[in-house]
């Protein structure tokens, strides 16, 4: 058989020496079925097709180098600054004025309860009674709902249990606002109740004093509503406070302005609680209180000033001589 030199594939080629060509016959190995060994081609090889040589040539990335020179941002004038970014096609950097939004209560209150006229003085089994209750019957319904979707959020929200945890926070503001502790307060009241709260409170001194329940407090409205999402739930609870108290309001003199600290008012009040029931640390605070129109105007208050020192103009010798003259003639009668 016929040896080809084509067949022959050296594999240790490398050796150098007098051992090189006995080794590479060692290595020798003969196929009777020889095949074409492919064209290979590495990083170091030229193109295959060689007319492209000019295109490959003329691929070429230009890098602009950083200036080392020029001037900071900071020690550049509005003009420089105007400059140095049209020459470089960048458009000006507008300043960062959006700021997260958190929105811990609403504006208002939505569907706001409106009272029975008379309400507290009618009786129960009179003509204008029964008629309330025909309404509050009417109006039970949507507030049923209401609860039903507080209680998706809160499992053991109860509107017999909730209205003693609202008298505590009622009495708990008043504390607060007559001790003016401002940190409470923005814990007991929501953030658009607060400065109603306490506007006209600088420079006073309150004396409030909660002494018994007339009536049971009762939940009259519930509603709820959603800002923004359909997940962002705010409800609404306004309850009904029949109670007698005193207050009594002094200047910054000690004068007293309003009210009594010894006679005691039976006061009705309609207070809307709220709370942010889709936040998970979120607390029922007063909101508003609502002041029906049939209701008579509250006493104003008495307000004192500081008088000015005035200054006292010396008697004219006419006016001087004249009561002299009328001081010697009482004398003389005498």
């Amino acid at each position: 058989m016929a040896i080809s030199l084509s067949r022959i594939r050296p594999i240790s080629s490398y050796l150098t020496g007098s051992n090189a060509f006995a080794a590479s016959l060692r290595d020798y190995s003969y196929t009777t079925n020889p095949k074409p060994i492919p064209p290979f081609r590495n990083s170091k090889q030229k193109h295959y097709n060689q007319k492209f040589k000019r295109d490959r040539g003329l691929k070429v990335i230009k890098v602009e180098l950083p200036d080392f020179h020029e001037k900071d941002a900071e020690d550049m004038t509005p003009d420089e600054m105007r400059a140095r970014l049209k020459e470089k096609g960048i458009q000006p950097i507008r300043p960062w004025t959006e700021r997260p939004l958190f929105i811990s209560s609403t504006a208002g209150t939505f569907e706001p309860y409106i009272p029975p006229e008379g309400d507290g003085k009618v009786s129960a089994i009179s003509k204008e009674g029964a008629k309330q209750r025909f309404q509050f019957l009417e109006k039970k319904g949507k507030s049923m709902l209401a609860v039903r979707k507080i209680r998706q959020f809160d499992d053991d929200f109860d509107t017999k249990d909730f209205v003693n945890e609202a008298l505590k926070i009622y009495i708990d503001t008043h504390n607060a606002l007559v001790d003016f502790d401002e940190d409470k307060l923005h814990l007991l009241v929501t953030e658009r109740a607060y400065p109603l709260v306490t506007n006209e409170r600088k420079n006073r001194t309150l004396r409030w004093q909660f002494i018994k329940s007339i009536e049971p407090p009762s939940v009259c409205h519930v509603r709820t509503t959603d800002v923004l999402t359909k997940e962002n739930i705010f409800a609404q609870v306004t309850v009904r406070f029949h109670t007698k108290q005193t207050l009594a309001v002094y200047d910054r003199f000690g004068r007293l302005i309003h009210g009594s600290e010894v006679v005691a008012r039976d006061v009705l009040e309609y207070v809307v609680f709220e709370k942010h029931v889709a936040n998970l640390y979120g607390t029922w605070r007063i909101h508003d209180k609502i002041i029906p129109d049939w209701m008579p105007p509250r006493q104003p208050i008495r307000k004192t000033y500081r008088m000015d020192d005035v200054e006292v103009y010396p008697m004219n010798e006419k006016a001087a001589d004249e009561k002299d003259q009328s001081k010697e003639a009482a004398a003389a009668t005498s």
